[in-house]
């Protein structure tokens, strides 16, 4: 189901979609897709695949620290290709979230074309901009694939609607200035991004990120956005674990909390 679809559906029943974060090859790779499984099976709409990469500046220390694991276990693109291909392989919706470097490395055309390949219906890349994006998104056309471009609370009107231009699928907004991390309330500058967003274009789907980690959270943003983003408070179920069969236990757990949250509240 292509990311246009899973946010249709939610839509339609009245709700938010849940996109889970886990790093591919964390802690090992079918470890990382025992945990991604798990999630979707436990009500996440979308497994958000992130690629570990050496050098984070979006990520706070709970990702950096799972992304450090896999890069050390010898996790690399390839490994993250067949991990979507095992998850996509599900049922599940799945889209990766890499920064801008192993691409270009990867080559930008052939690297989309895999990734397709693989069964992800989408890309989130929060180090590219749309300004610099020509190659990438010419890629995307090429090979069906969605586009996920961020914007923040500092971004001008003008540059949030050129950004949610050249969206397909969703466009991320950044709850807060900052790097990643679950925190114990949502920012209050969220409700404000997403209405600048919708102002710039009313039928785009606005995921909300940075700082999730409880179902009532995910209440609060899904009574205003259409997404759901959670990253660190899923990756330090397993990461906090005294071992991994408690930390998917955990995982699950948590994926059927945040997954009732988002029913709970219902988007404007």
């Amino acid at each position: 189901m292509s990311i246009a679809e899973t946010f249709g559906k939610a839509k339609a029943e009245g709700r938010s979609v849940l996109v889970g974060c886990m790093p591919a090859g964390f802690p090992t790779v079918d470890d990382s897709i025992t945990s991604m499984v798990a999630m979707a099976e436990a009500g996440c709409d979308v497994i958000e695949v992130e690629l570990p990469y050496s050098d984070p500046v979006m990520d706070g220390p709970v990702i950096q620290k799972a992304s450090d694991i896999a890069l050390a276990a010898g996790v690399r693109t390839r490994d993250t290709l067949r991990i979507i291909e095992a998850v996509a392989g599900t049922g599940a919706t799945v889209v990766l979230m890499t920064y801008w470097n192993p691409i270009e490395r990867y080559g930008v055309d052939a690297f989309a074309r895999d990734l397709a390949a693989a069964g992800a219906t989408g890309m989130i890349t929060p180090d590219l901009i749309p300004d610099e994006a020509g190659e990438w998104i010419a890629a995307a056309d090429t090979y069906r694939i969605d586009r996920t471009f961020l914007v923040s609370p500092s971004s001008t009107d003008e540059r949030i609607a050129m950004t949610v231009g050249q969206c397909r699928g969703f466009v991320y907004a950044t709850a807060l200035m900052g790097v990643t991390g679950a925190r114990t309330s949502v920012s209050s500058q969220a409700p404000d991004l997403v209405g600048r967003i919708r102002a710039a274009d009313p039928a785009m789907p606005v995921g909300v990120g940075l700082g999730v980690g409880t179902g009532a959270q995910a209440a609060e943003v899904a009574s205003f956005a259409d997404g759901v983003i959670v990253g660190s408070a899923l990756i330090r179920c397993v990461l906090e674990a005294p071992d991994l069969a408690t930390g998917h236990q955990r995982l699950r757990s948590l994926s059927a909390e945040l997954a009732e949250g988002v029913r709970a509240g219902k988007p404007l």
